[in-house]
């Protein structure tokens, strides 16, 4: 467990925005707790430029699933190009978490957007040309992958360099409020619209087009983040294994890590090809019944981020709620084996999203608390290189599974087991650490300034 004084945060430039935060607020902002991060000018380039994106992304979700089965109608063909996404990050993001600690992060997320932008870019011309098979797009699909790792590290690490303390819990209900009203709702709605009007081809240049927006909005921001000058030059791989080191001695953090591991292997490639292939096959829906079924999801996150960011703290028993939540979301997977109509794809896919908010509002925020601010950028990079190690193999098994058993059979097994898993890890001595020690003691009480 990390010492308290890890938990305290302070401006580390001269040109830091925290002090962009009016002494007094509007009654607006001042009432309505998320929208108080947004007094900060460069919390507001950042999440300017993270919704465009993230509408283009929505694009993306229906647009891949439609290309995909367009090429290959079988589960297993939208699995391959998820193997192909997940597999840069589980290899690369340590090394871009490393850099994230080094280097200036604003950097980092702009060769992210860049790289991922030429890869959507290319696969939407390709598709609207003709030319586009599924090879191609796999190989594409990876180099989107390559960005996201560059990219990601580096996002959840630059929250904390650019609010206070004090925000931390309403900073991070914006990106579970913000997150899915793009990526579910505004998104997908429209991205299943230009999908049905135009094609897929057309739904990927307009992803492509908003990863450029947000390049720009990042090369706006002016906080910047420096490492202090009395730190000894370390090499690349020193760094990582100080990271590793901090990661193995936390023991709630490598017990979160390996509960991670097991259960997004179980669920994490069964929901991202099976739910569309049962929307899209079982169900007789269109692009626009899939986009609807993430804009209810949307709907489910939304309502519990706000939620959190008006309450403006965690829970009384942060880690606790964190598995509870966490363990629902993985069973919710196994209802969509058994479901008849789209309504009910729908509530489970409400109930399902609004468990993963509140889950990663409160990890974020528990993981910004309790870890150094020089070690974020490697910690939140392990976090995502070891509990997606086993997405790759999640995508590869999915397809085969799933024709020798059936869909449903494999998103029943696979919503039982990844819940189950979650709520053993919860029982294991040490999972709940932060919670029984007092080392969340600030976290969980009022914040200043809040309602």
């Amino acid at each position: 467990m990390p010492p308290r004084s890890y938990a305290r945060r302070v401006p580390e430039s001269p040109s830091s925005e925290f002090a962009a935060v009016p002494e007094a607020p509007s009654r607006v902002s001042d009432r309505i707790g998320i929208l108080q991060p947004f007094r900060i000018r460069d919390f507001r380039l950042l999440w300017t430029g993270m919704f465009v994106s993230m509408v283009g992304d929505g694009f993306y979700y229906v647009a891949v699933a439609w290309q995909v089965f367009n090429l290959s109608n079988r589960a297993s063909a939208l699995a391959y190009v998820g193997f192909a996404w997940s597999l840069p990050q589980v290899l690369l993001v340590l090394v871009s978490g490393v850099l994230a600690d080094r280097l200036d992060r604003r950097w980092l997320m702009v060769a992210g957007d860049v790289i991922r932008g030429v890869a959507i870019g290319a696969i939407g011309v390709l598709s609207i040309a003709g030319l586009l098979t599924l090879p191609i797009m796999v190989a594409l699909v990876m180099l989107f992958g390559i960005g996201q790792a560059t990219f990601q590290p580096a996002f959840q690490a630059i929250v904390p360099d650019i609010v206070p303390e004090e925000l931390l819990v309403r900073a991070n209900s914006v990106d579970q409020f913000v997150k899915p009203f793009a990526l579910m709702i505004v998104g997908p709605a429209l991205g299943g619209i230009v999908v049905g009007l135009a094609g897929p081809g057309t739904a990927f240049i307009a992803d492509a087009a908003s990863f450029a927006f947000s390049t720009v909005m990042v090369l706006m921001i002016r906080t910047r983040r420096r490492r202090a000058e009395d730190a000894p030059r370390t090499s690349v791989l020193d760094d990582a294994r100080e990271g590793l080191r901090f990661v193995r001695r936390t023991r709630w953090l490598l017990l979160a890590f390996v509960a991670a591991l097991l259960s997004l292997f179980a669920v994490w490639g069964p929901w991202e090809t099976l739910m569309p292939f049962v929307v899209r096959n079982d169900l007789d829906g269109g692009a626009v019944a899939l986009g609807i079924v993430y804009a209810a999801g949307g709907l489910g996150a939304i309502a519990v981020a706000l939620t959190i960011a008006q309450r403006g703290r965690l829970p009384r028993r942060p880690m606790t709620a964190l598995y509870l939540t966490w363990a629902t979301a993985m069973f919710a997977t196994g209802l969509i084996g058994v479901v008849t109509t789209l309504w009910q794809v729908m509530l489970v896919a409400c109930v399902s999203e609004a468990s993963i908010a509140a889950l990663i509002v409160i990890w974020f925020t528990v993981v910004q608390r309790l870890v150094p601010s020089d070690l974020l950028g490697r910690i939140y990079s392990l976090d995502w290189t070891i509990t997606i190690a086993g997405v790759p193999l999640s995508f590869l098994a999915v397809g085969p599974l799933a024709d020798a058993i059936g869909a449903d059979a494999t998103l029943i097994i696979a919503g039982l087991v990844g819940g189950a898993v979650t709520l053993a890890f919860m029982f294991i001595p040490g999972a709940r650490d932060p919670e029984r020690d007092g080392s969340l003691a600030e976290v969980a009480g009022s914040p200043a300034g809040g309602g």
